[in-house]
């Protein structure tokens, strides 16, 4: 597991520059990542990008057979949810084709805050949203509603899928406004380092090209297919291949 500087650090970047440092360093096809293929709102903006590891649940709010069949449910999930290393970030399948009610709320955003989560990703609802941006507890979903009905844990730590891709627990997630990113195990290690090289790659080839040219404009293509060119050189030269552009 990634360090507490290093998952600090790794939150001071949004997630798009995470997930091109995932896509210098991982044998995977860039277009295979854990990157939610659905449309999903960051209802806590303001809350900033977080990292952390996956914990999973699944719900089903429509069904009132869960909480009378499996009473224990709660202090086991929340047993499970404690022994995991932090920071965490709670990431629920709601097995509903409609959203009937929430699983995160004020009540349940305090609770897993307490338990060492730093947010939650809800394929499902969100309620109770002015408590939950007050706590700063950063959550993504698909909508907001009114009520809970049934929300209980059916079953967790196993892998979901939610908004198109499977998270697996242990997985580490970064998440902000644009989506969510979940990181394989075998590709924590060189994220950071990545990410810096990365954001100084661009930042010392394509972006001062463009933002320091003051010529004529007809030059300028020629200009930023040089700064293409040092920067796939500098790409190459550290991970063996080329970068997004």
């Amino acid at each position: 597991m990634l360090d507490h500087r290093e998952l600090e650090a790794l939150a001071r970047w949004n997630t798009p520059t995470i997930y091109n440092a995932w896509e210098a360093i991982t044998r995977r096809e860039r277009n295979e990542g854990a990157f939610n293929r659905e449309p999903v709102t960051d209802f806590v903006p303001d809350a900033g990008a977080i990292v952390g590891y996956a914990v999973t649940v699944e719900v089903e709010p429509s069904n009132p057979r869960w909480p009378r069949e499996q009473p224990q449910a709660w202090d086991a999930y929340r047993a499970y949810v404690a022994a995991v290393p932090g920071p965490k970030i709670v990431v629920v399948k709601d097995l509903d084709a409609v959203a009937t009610g929430a699983f995160f709320g004020e009540v349940n955003s305090t609770v897993h805050r307490a338990l060492g989560c730093v947010g939650a990703i809800t394929d499902g609802a969100l309620r109770d949203l002015d408590e939950v941006r007050a706590l700063g507890f950063k959550h993504l979903a698909r909508r907001l509603c009114v009520g809970h009905a049934y929300s209980h844990p059916v079953r967790w730590n196993q892998p979901v899928t939610a908004f198109g891709c499977e998270i697996r627990p242990g997985d580490l997630v970064h998440a902000d406004v644009h989506g969510f990113l979940a990181i394989p195990e075998e590709d924590h290690a060189g994220l950071l380092e990545a990410a810096r090289f990365l954001d100084a790659a661009e930042r010392s080839t394509l972006i001062e090209a463009a933002a320091s040219y003051r010529g004529p404009i007809d030059a300028l293509p020629s200009l930023l297919g040089e700064a293409q060119a040092r920067f796939d050189t500098m790409m190459r030269d550290r991970f063996g291949r080329s970068g997004e552009f």
